[in-house]
């Protein structure tokens, strides 16, 4: 009997070590598709090489939009560790409780992060985010379709009736929405549901000129001339670019969103050590140029800039010119109430239009009444024949 009882307690003993050790051996990394050197290319894989310094593996998962992210994170039942959310869904998790907040003695290399990417609207205090990458948003157009000037290309080519059915449009309502209230002339970030009201009517008489909505479709798409226009993050540029040299990209003129991706650790997060030891890890200078050379994407890690060449750090793409960067807005999350006409107004933009919703509703109510006669003549036949 104690034999048995010896041998029962070194099982539960030895599954409580493994379990132990499961939990803080691994994290579960959630980020944006094509974001992080994976080892390709001959460049560093970085989650291998994570572990292997620290013995921790990393469980890397990616989504494809902010709003896919919330679902999970909000939903409670998600178990990730490390997240990158873009600069509004920052703010909008720390407003939710959502987030934990940053013990900086584990993230030294935060000292490398240059101070103009500190104190941002989205976390005034950088009390839970450390940048990642940054960028603007640009258009890819098909330089043999396309024979207007780069200079004169704005947001309005993206409204043009003759690239109809040749147009990609974001798979998201804040990207598409931002890009409609700039056309407009009005503030991404603005509160006044006019205005948004004007930006959804002009998104839906986009709507038939738009062969798709997409988000990481875009390489394929773009790279292999599916299609002729489309808005995009400018990191992916260099991908893009690099692969087909038909392809352009340009930043327009008349303003654009400039775009924050920051490191943040999930309020529920079990293993929040090993999470900060990873943010620190890739604020490290070796890391953090090995992901951009891979991504293409700007960084704010001020010795990674110094070490890029002079192509690319006078690439305006990459690194835009103060005039420019004078014309960004950077989004801010926005109040309950707009967040939530903004996702009615998408969904009508994404079925057509209220005269589409108008339709379906009639023929919705068509099909209940000849239910309802149906019932009706069944139940008199049956009255009948009683």
């Amino acid at each position: 009997m104690k034999n048995k009882i010896y041998f029962s307690v070194l099982i539960i003993a030895f599954f409580s070590i493994n379990l132990c050790f499961a939990t803080n051996n691994s994290i579960n990394v959630y980020s944006w598709g094509e974001f992080i050197s994976n080892g390709s290319d001959g460049n560093m894989n970085v989650n291998e090489e994570f572990t292997s310094l620290t013995g921790i593996k990393v469980n890397y998962k990616t989504f494809q939009n902010n709003e896919e992210l919330y679902a999970k994170i909000s939903s409670g039942g998600a178990d990730y560790d490390v997240i990158i959310p873009s600069d509004y869904m920052v703010s909008k998790l720390i407003s939710k409780g959502l987030l934990a907040k940053l013990n900086f003695d584990n993230i030294p290399n935060y000292s490398l992060i240059s101070d103009e990417f500190k104190n941002l609207e989205f976390d005034p205090t950088n009390s839970y985010s450390v940048p990642y990458m940054w960028g603007l948003i640009g258009i890819f157009y098909n330089k043999k379709e396309v024979k207007v000037p780069e200079s004169d290309i704005t947001w309005d080519i993206l409204w043009d009736s003759k690239y109809k059915n040749k147009i990609l449009m974001f798979d998201n309502a804040r990207d598409s929405f931002a890009i409609s209230l700039l056309r407009l002339g009005y503030s991404i970030n603005s509160k006044d549901k006019d205005c948004w009201r004007k930006a959804a009517d002009e998104l839906i008489k986009q709507k038939p000129l738009v062969q798709a909505y997409v988000m990481d479709q875009i390489f394929d798409k773009i790279g292999n001339e599916e299609a002729v226009l489309a808005p995009y993050y400018a990191g992916d540029a260099a991908i893009v670019l690099k692969n087909n040299s038909n392809i352009g990209f340009v930043i327009p003129k008349n303003g654009t969103n400039k775009f924050v991706d920051s490191m943040c650790i999930a309020k529920n997060s079990k293993r929040k050590a090993e999470a900060e030891k990873y943010i620190n890890f890739m604020c490290s200078t070796s890391v953090a140029l090995a992901n951009v050379k891979q991504t293409g994407y700007s960084t704010p890690q001020r010795e990674v800039y110094e070490l890029l060449s002079d192509d690319i750090k006078n690439n305006k793409i990459f690194y835009p010119d103060d005039e420019t960067l004078k014309n960004a807005q950077i989004f801010v999350n926005l109040p309950e109430n707009v967040n939530k006409f903004m996702d009615e107004l998408w969904i009508e933009v994404k079925s057509g239009g209220k005269t589409g919703n108008s339709w379906l509703l009639v023929v919705i109510l068509f099909v209940f009444v000849i239910m309802y006669l149906l019932v009706v003549l069944y139940k008199k036949k049956k009255m009948t024949e009683k």
